[in-house]
């Protein structure tokens, strides 16, 4: 595996993980009222400017790839006029799947923070260390577990919820 880079001091993106995460959360609560799976994302420029927003939007766009990570890259592609990424920072309250690691290490993302662990389907920690894969062109860092506990409650109310409708 690839050495890993170090995430920056969160200081020099003006603000905490913990308040970027709390604006993926609003993403995710949205997502949760659309009856898309909760899952939001947000992600930042090098310097702490938020480019993007996402939410997991597969079930309305009937579309398998309409996941938070994706839609953020899109967007901001799209605002930036540039498949590529650098050195930008998603923010996450899912570990990210297998889908969505590879297009962060192709988008040139410099680094992911997630809140809850994925242990089905996780693919920056839980299954496959994915940011440092021996074979990719590119490496990210990962900070896992901010706010894991709120991120993983609200899948678990929303799962237990669509059990009993």
């Amino acid at each position: 595996m690839k050495p890993r880079p170090l995430p920056p001091e969160e200081s020099a993106l003006g603000g905490t993980w913990r308040s970027f995460m709390d604006q993926a959360l609003a993403e995710a609560m949205i997502a949760a009222r659309e009856g898309e799976t909760p899952v939001g994302a947000l992600l930042l420029s090098p310097s702490g400017e938020v480019l993007a927003r996402g939410r997991n939007r597969s079930i309305a766009r009937h579309d398998p790839t309409a996941h938070a990570e994706i839609l953020c890259l899109r967007q901001a592609g799209e605002r930036l006029g540039n498949y590529r990424l650098t050195g930008s920072i998603l923010v996450v309250t899912l570990e990210p799947c297998l889908m969505c690691v590879g297009a962060l290490l192709h988008a040139r993302v410099a680094g992911v923070v997630f809140g809850a662990a994925d242990p089905k389907a996780g693919a920056l920690v839980s299954n496959l260390d994915g940011a440092a894969l021996p074979f990719a062109n590119h490496a990210m860092w990962a900070v896992p577990g901010v706010m894991a506990q709120e991120c993983a409650g609200l899948l678990k109310h929303f799962f237990q919820k669509r059990r009993k409708d």
